[in-house]
């Protein structure tokens, strides 16, 4: 392993992945050799991992914006692509139960570590039960981690009263009724209705008279 590489990988991770955490990602990067990208908040993924171009290193890509337990659980969830790729290529679902049990015997390390507090510690293991192609799609796992992002104005959808209004990305909706688990939304420019997760973060504005 390069001294001098490594170094660098923790540098930039440090910023990223709690600190306990930053080590051995770092070694992760060497030894299953992957270009890490820190991207831009991207509405659809926090992360993504392709497979090696011919002459090419693997690829995972993880959104800028989460916090450190976030980015962390994100990263991990790619890894365990990019190491059921090199066990089975192709051959088997991208989700399927050789991608969980991948995914769950490289967080082993970070429990060990102690690297999660209490409370994301538990969601995380729960979620790990049966781990889903999003860690999106678990309601109490995002509720958890959102404790820990940067606080500002914005407040979690399912907060605000039916018939409120809120801004989210420029633009202003009302809020509607929950359908299964999403609540319906209605943009006020073209009264189009659009479902919200119920962890979507708005920002609350004054009703329009």
């Amino acid at each position: 392993m390069n001294p001098a590489q490594l170094a660098r990988n923790m540098k930039i991770l440090e910023k990223y992945v709690p600190g306990q955490a930053v080590e051995l990602i770092s070694k992760w990067i060497y030894d299953f050799d992957f270009k890490l990208k820190i991207k831009r908040t991207r509405s659809s993924k926090f992360g993504d991992y392709r497979p090696p171009l011919p002459g090419k290193n693997h690829q995972i890509t993880v959104n800028n914006d989460l916090n450190r337990y976030a980015f962390l659980l994100t990263l991990v969830h790619e890894i365990a692509h990019l190491s059921n790729f090199l066990k089975t290529g192709n051959n088997v679902a991208p989700h399927g139960r050789e991608w969980k049990h991948e995914f769950r015997v490289l967080m082993q390390p970070f429990f060990a570590m102690q690297v999660f507090p209490p409370d994301v510690k538990s969601a995380v293991e729960k979620y790990l039960s049966n781990p889903a192609a999003t860690s999106c799609s678990d309601i109490g796992l995002q509720k958890t981690l959102k404790n820990y992002d940067e606080k500002d104005d914005h407040i979690l959808l399912e907060s605000l009263n039916q018939g409120s209004i809120f801004e989210y990305r420029g633009m202003r909706f009302s809020k509607g009724a929950k359908r299964r688990k999403r609540y319906i939304c209605v943009q006020l420019h073209n009264e189009r209705s659009y479902l919200f997760s119920p962890v979507a973060e708005v920002l609350p504005l004054p009703d329009i008279q």
